[in-house]
C-alpha cells in the first residue's frame, strides 16, 4: 500500500470516528463523560486537520471545488425559509 492510500484511509477513518463521537456526545447524560468525549473529539479534529494539511500539501487530497457566490446565497436562502 502506498503512502497516499494510507493517508487517505486514515483521513476516512478519522471522519468516521468524529461522526461516532458526535453521536455519543449528543446522547451522553453524564456531564463528565460528555466532557471527556468532547475533548477526545476535539483532539481527533485537530489530528484530522493536521493530516489533511499534510495530504493537501503532498497532493494526496484534493478538496471539493469551492462554491460560487450564487451557490452560497442559494443555500442561505433555503436555510432561512
Amino acid at each position: 500500500m502506498d503512502e497516499k492510500t494510507m493517508v487517505n484511509d486514515v483521513l476516512d477513518g478519522t471522519k468516521a470516528e468524529l461522526t461516532t463521537y458526535q453521536g455519543v456526545i449528543s446522547e451522553a447524560e453524564n456531564t463528565e463523560l460528555r466532557q471527556t468525549i468532547q475533548q477526545i473529539r476535539n483532539n481527533c479534529e485537530s489530528f484530522q486537520y493536521e493530516l489533511f494539511k499534510i495530504a493537501q500539501t503532498k497532493g494526496y487530497y484534493k478538496p471539493a471545488q469551492k462554491a460560487t457566490t450564487t451557490e452560497i446565497n442559494t443555500v442561505k436562502t433555503e436555510l432561512q425559509q
